[in-house]
């Protein structure tokens, strides 16, 4: 996991390097704001995937690791992809892309939202439980990714488009940190 989440941000270093490299155009309010995104994307990520409560379950329900394991096969890709996306918004930002805003934008999107939905599904089938604010966290994820979409279609820069994407992961962060953690604590307890 922590191999991974490092390609998100040699992404956006990458990404970065491009732009205030000696061929780039340098420092600009844009380029601060593509390595903020993607430093925040990916740190939300990472602090998605560590609220699961994988050890304590797994240490009781030896049972669900084949499943929790070869679940994390499309984790692992779209965290990946999420890396290579934020490498895209680089050649963007260096105009060395044939792809337009949106087609650059959807590149990081849909990974960001296929790791949301796998985070979710994987802690479903680890801890068999379901908690109806789920529901509410997955809604919000889905509502900025697709706002982030909805922006770049619109003419909206790239880079902004993925400051609001970057906001996606910290919804579920936002969400178990006020509320989730009580659910979690009674699912481990009835364990």
């Amino acid at each position: 996991m922590i191999i991974a989440l490092g390609e998100g941000l040699l992404g956006t270093t990458v990404a970065l390097a491009a732009v205030i490299g000696p061929e780039g155009p340098g420092w600009s309010v844009d380029v601060v704001v593509l390595g903020l995104a993607g430093t925040a994307l990916v740190f939300g990520m990472w602090w998605t995937y560590f609220v699961l409560p994988c050890g304590e379950v797994l240490s009781r329900h030896r049972e669900r690791s084949f499943a929790w394991g070869y679940g994390h096969i499309v984790l692992f890709g779209a965290l990946v992809a999420v890396g290579a996306g934020l490498h895209v918004a680089a050649f963007s930002v260096e105009h060395a892309s044939a792809l337009g805003v949106p087609a650059t934008v959807l590149t990081v999107a849909v990974p960001v939202a296929l790791y949301v939905l796998s985070v979710f599904a994987l802690y479903d089938q680890l801890t068999r439980s379901f908690d109806p604010v789920h529901l509410i966290l997955l809604a919000g994820s889905t509502l900025l990714a697709a706002a982030s979409v909805a922006m770049a279609a619109a003419g909206a820069t790239m880079v902004w488009c993925l400051a609001v994407l970057a906001l996606t992961p910290w919804v579920t962060v936002v969400g178990y940190e006020t509320v989730g953690h009580r659910h979690q604590e009674r699912v481990l307890a009835g364990l």
